[in-house]
């Protein structure tokens, strides 16, 4: 009998119940906003791995947005942030390129802030 282990790092930061910085606030971040402006689809697929998503996520998104969408919903659930799915689609739909730096600077200041909980799942195989 076999037992595998597979440890996740999840970050569990405290938030105030709303983004840490505003929809425009680009430049605020002048890394975020440059890498936003020249290197659009290397800043989605770095920001989806520093949250723990597979980095090509952002690649699947393409045309309708399910993959933002669903990408913004979970920064919501876990750190706190209020707001609804509909919010999230709407923001896409109309400013997908400032929703997209507004949550690279999200997961940015999330991650100084620390607050992560490390989960150890076990599985036995015969």
């Amino acid at each position: 009998m076999a037992v595998m282990q597979q440890i996740t790092t999840v970050s569990t930061a405290q938030s105030s119940g709303d983004w840490s910085t505003g929809l425009c606030d680009c430049f605020s971040d002048m890394d975020t906003c440059c890498c936003g402006t020249w290197c659009f689809p290397c800043m989605q697929c770095q920001t989806v791995s520093q949250y723990g998503w597979c980095c090509l996520y952002p690649v699947l998104d393409s045309e309708c947005m399910v993959v933002s969408c669903l990408f913004r919903q979970s920064m919501r659930d876990r750190y706190g942030i209020q707001g609804s799915f509909f919010s999230d689609c709407c923001t896409l739909c109309f400013c997908y390129h400032c929703a997209w730096c507004q949550m690279t600077r999200e997961v940015k200041r999330q991650a100084q802030r620390g607050g992560t909980t490390t989960v150890i799942a076990q599985q036995v195989v015969s």
